[in-house]
């Protein structure tokens, strides 16, 4: 549309030319100029107002009656769009949702649905997504499953080590057992510990023959741990948001979860932290760079002026989580945090974020 007064202009001189050959007066074609040229300001941006108005209301209709399945199909879709599997995961949650982690015994490779107790649908995260694994080699993994053991697996798809061991650290091999002889079925630890010994099944060795597969008797994986072993392996943490593990700290000094903001009067002090999702400056903010967070209970915005950013460049620029102090702002129905302090939270998390596009 900046270009479409310029671009009329251009095609006037042939347009009218055209016209009067074919015994067109001027003035009609003054008037049928006028019209097209109007048209070309804002055609443009209407039929795509039209088209992300549509978009917007199926994908809210679908997710509102649908959840699972809308949330399946985004994790399927990745990568695209602005936000992470984490996140779109998290939101899932949020809204009732119910999500397992990858399993090398899902029929499916790829995210997708299963009826568990009563009835209810849950979200099934793919083996696709774990890791080292990729499209090809999960579909043959869902192809030949079930599998009743590590080594029944490893005998059947040709896996090596590192690649046990992603599957291992994702919880996807929890429940098999460790080899043909062995009672007592795996959990994510002793699933790692047999993960390498087990990978000479791929390579031909004779059943029930490698050794170091029987782990020790190891302490069970406790839910921190296994949210950044989800998080290192298929980029979501199912088991619980990296920052609820942390929520008592948080609390102690002073920071206010995302869910709470919305009960802050307009300009009161708060102080905020969460994980780094979008780092934005658009050309039309003078300077002014937003920064998304996302806690356990949500998404906070972020507004920070030039001047902040240039004094806390650094930190706000490549930390992966943040604590932020500032003043609420909230402006019809929409809730931002001016930020006046940026600090470094120190959390084992791998930055993720979408910057500056």
């Amino acid at each position: 549309s900046k270009r479409s007064s310029e671009r009329m202009n251009s095609l006037k001189e042939r347009l009218f030319k055209g016209m009067f050959e074919r015994g067109i007066s001027e003035l009609v074609a003054e008037q049928i100029f006028g019209k097209l040229a109007a048209f070309a300001s804002f055609g443009f941006p209407e039929s795509h107002s039209a088209a992300f108005a549509y978009l917007v209301y199926s994908s809210a209709w679908f997710k509102y009656h649908y959840p699972a399945a809308f949330c399946a199909g985004l994790i399927r879709a990745q990568p695209m769009g602005f936000w992470s599997p984490q996140t779109l995961v998290a939101d899932a949650k949020r809204h009732g949702v119910m999500v397992l982690p990858p399993h090398v015994n899902s029929q499916n490779h790829r995210a997708s649905l299963e009826r568990i107790a009563d009835g209810e649908v849950a979200l099934r995260v793919g083996v696709s997504s774990v890791r080292g694994v990729g499209e090809v080699l999960a579909e043959r993994i869902a192809k030949c499953s079930p599998y009743s053991s590590m080594e029944h697996l490893a005998s059947s798809v040709r896996l090596n080590a590192t690649q046990l061991e992603a599957l291992a650290t994702a919880g996807a091999l929890d429940g098999l057992f460790a080899d043909d002889i062995s009672s007592v079925p795996v959990d994510t630890r002793s699933a790692l510990w047999a993960a390498g010994p087990s990978s000479r099944y791929s390579e031909g060795i004779l059943p029930s023959m490698a050794v170091g597969v029987e782990a020790p008797s190891l302490s069970p994986v406790n839910e921190r741990e296994r949210s950044y072993l989800q998080l290192w392996s298929f980029g979501m943490s199912l088991v619980g948001h990296p920052l609820s593990f942390e929520r008592i700290r948080l609390e102690a000094k002073g920071v206010v979860p995302a869910k709470d903001l919305s009960s802050c009067t307009n300009g009161t002090r708060v102080k905020v932290a969460g994980i780094v999702t979008h780092r934005q400056r658009p050309l039309t903010a003078m300077g002014t760079t937003f920064i998304n967070l996302e806690d356990e209970t949500g998404l906070i915005n972020i507004i920070c002026s030039k001047g902040l950013w240039i004094r806390y460049r650094s930190v706000a620029k490549l930390s992966p989580a943040l604590m932020v102090s500032g003043r609420v702002e909230t402006a019809g129905g929409v809730i931002n945090v001016v930020a006046e302090r940026i600090e470094r939270l120190s959390i084992k998390v791998r930055s993720t974020s979408r910057d500056f596009h």
